[in-house]
């Protein structure tokens, strides 16, 4: 993953629980990297390594860094980052979803490793839709998750997920269920 994902969990840490709580989940995941350059790519054990420590120094589940972290990437990282883009995505909710297939090959513009997720959409309604999510990375399913609650927030319509599919149970990928008002 670029640097820029490991960057912004070392922003939530700091935010929510100080930069003391960061040098010691930094020093306990063993990471040795002074800073973490936006643009470089890193391998991807940096980052779950960092998602499961800050899991067992904050004493939550990981799921629910994954889904907080998710959040966090959408209303703070995403904002900021690539506000336009998102703004781009579309007027609302539903618009941004539909067009979220095509998402990544923008982003893909500004980093060229970028080993992407890729998204479809079914069963569209007026006020729900099914997303479907596929990736190389294990275990990010609490991620997408929490991306989807930010999503929501950021279009002022909360989500109700359902995730009726996943790897774990043996399918090719995740369908979450995405309702909002």
């Amino acid at each position: 993953m670029y640097g820029i994902v490991n960057k912004s969990i070392e922003e939530l840490v700091i935010y929510n629980f100080g930069i003391n709580k960061w040098e010691i989940i930094k020093q306990k995941s063993e990471i040795d990297v002074d800073f973490f350059i936006s643009n470089d790519p890193y391998d991807d054990a940096i980052t779950y390594k960092l998602a499961a420590t800050i899991a067992e120094e904050i004493n939550i589940p990981l799921s629910q860094v994954l889904e907080n972290f998710g959040e966090w990437w959408i209303i703070k990282t995403g904002k900021e980052k690539y506000g336009s883009l998102l703004e781009a995505g579309g007027k609302n909710l539903k618009e941004f979803l539909i067009n979220l297939p095509n998402f990544h090959n923008r982003i893909m513009l500004m980093y060229p490793k970028l080993t992407p997720p890729e998204f479809s959409v079914s069963d569209i309604k007026e006020n729900s839709l099914n997303l479907h999510y596929f990736s190389k990375r294990q275990g990010l399913q609490d991620f997408v998750k929490g991306l989807l609650i930010g999503l929501g927030k950021l279009y002022q319509a909360p989500v109700h997920l359902q995730l009726i599919q996943s790897r774990d149970e043996g399918k090719s990928h995740e369908i979450f269920n995405v309702n909002w008002q």
